[in-house]
């Protein structure tokens, strides 16, 4: 499947800058105003439990690498151990609490409840809470679900063909027979005989993949129905895969707005946006980062959605904007392979503060919308003019001479506005 051609969009000089400044920024802590004294203290505590965690690993990653390890440094090692070993046990009850009381904190305590996962879900607890983020635990499609498995796809010679290629390295898909790989299968297939217009499109297999990491077959099946119905998804895998088209005519906005030079560069370097962001929507980070990162992110999308891919994409290239301006195409396409995506392994909290560091204005997103339908509606409507033309120019009456000069303005002016 190809992917669209991609639109530039133009800076209108009566909107940029006014826009640029009035649009609405958004930290991980800009909604903390608002909260309670004892809210505050429960972000702290979070805050806390993430820098131990990143100290911990950091300390064994320095102990396994050195034999010459002081007992100062052991003790100190498990204190901070004995500290996250605490703070683990108050997320614990926590998130058992949210889990359980969910109305009433979706109601209620929203705004803590956005930044409780800007910091992460437990891993024990995503299951239930990516369901209960999408709404997806009482859905009667769950109950087709063994019947569509006893049922033939015509997707699957393609489906067998990308699974093998779908987190090949982790032990829970590797192996032809992998229990793995074979859910993986069924969710793929079962989901293109209830969406027979999307059938399968290669990168959702790596969001169903992550599902099954964290549930079983059918809860995983339940979940990326609704991301598909719910969250865009749908959308950008539709054989047209228009959507991504608008992701991208969105994005090169922001990054000509906030990253002028940057886009100056790529441009001069034939570095178009479709070649690095394309998996970013298509698979939501998920083969651009390790896993560990990558959840982070998937983490906040299903709470805000694709808006979270706008913003890490954008935070990538502010923070590479040096780097990339010294390179060529080639090394720019090995710069966004082999040096972006390791950057935040350590440290994904400094990746989520970069990213709502970002500008980004929704109203301004649903302009640009507005803006790429009229512009494709009028693409539309000039391929069907130019259709009707050679028609009348390859009939058999033979071609008037007001057809061919239409024609020949067509193409004329066409080509005029692309030297322009």
């Amino acid at each position: 499947m190809g992917l669209p051609t991609m639109a530039s969009p133009t800076l209108s000089p009566d909107s940029s800058s006014q826009e640029a400044l009035s649009a609405p920024t958004c930290s991980p802590t800009s909604d903390s105003e608002n909260l309670s004294p004892d809210e505050l203290e429960l972000l702290a505590k979070l805050e806390e439990q993430n820098r131990l965690l990143e100290a911990d690993s950091k300390s064994m990653r320095s102990m396994n690498g050195s034999r010459r390890n002081s007992g100062s440094s052991l003790v100190s090692s498990s204190s901070a151990s004995s500290n996250l070993s605490h703070l683990e046990e108050d997320t614990w009850i926590l998130w058992g609490r949210i889990a359980n009381e969910w109305e009433e904190w979706r109601r209620r305590k929203e705004k803590l409840l956005k930044e409780l996962i800007r910091k992460g879900i437990p891993h024990h607890f995503r299951a239930i809470v990516w369901q209960l983020l999408c709404s997806a635990t009482d859905m009667p499609v769950k109950n087709q679900y063994s019947e569509l498995l006893k049922m033939s796809s015509p997707c699957e010679k393609l489906i067998r063909r990308d699974i093998a290629r779908t987190y090949p390295e982790h032990e829970f898909f590797k192996g032809q027979d992998s229990l793995g790989q074979e859910v993986l299968f069924n969710v793929m297939k079962a989901y293109s005989l209830v969406d027979r217009e999307v059938g399968y499109c290669q990168g959702s297999a790596f969001i169903v993949g992550l599902l099954l990491m964290q549930m079983p077959e059918e809860e995983a099946f339940c979940v990326f129905v609704r991301l598909m119905q719910e969250y865009r998804l749908r959308e950008l895998f539709k054989p047209s895969m228009a959507e991504l088209g608008l992701c991208i005519y969105q994005f090169e906005y922001m990054l000509q707005e906030q990253l002028p030079d940057l886009n100056t560069h790529f441009r001069s370097q034939s570095f178009h946006t479709s070649m690095y962001a394309s998996s970013w929507f298509l698979t939501l980070f998920l083969t651009t980062f390790p896993l560990p990162v990558a959840t982070r992110v998937f983490d906040i999308f299903m709470y805000e959605g694709l808006e979270i891919v706008f913003r890490v994409g954008l935070a990538l290239l502010q923070v590479n904007q040096t780097e990339l301006m010294q390179l060529d195409m080639e090394g720019m396409s090995q710069y966004f392979q082999r040096v972006i995506p390791h950057q935040f392994d350590s440290c994904p909290d400094k990746l989520v503060l970069k990213a709502y560091q970002v500008k980004y204005n929704p109203k301004k997103m649903k302009r640009l919308e507005k803006e790429y339908a009229a512009m494709k509606s009028k693409e539309m409507e000039e391929q069907i003019e130019i259709k009707e033309m050679f028609c009348g120019i390859h009939s058999q009456a033979g071609p008037s001479l007001t057809c061919r000069s239409k024609l020949f303005l067509y193409l004329f002016h066409k080509a005029e506005a692309g030297r322009d």
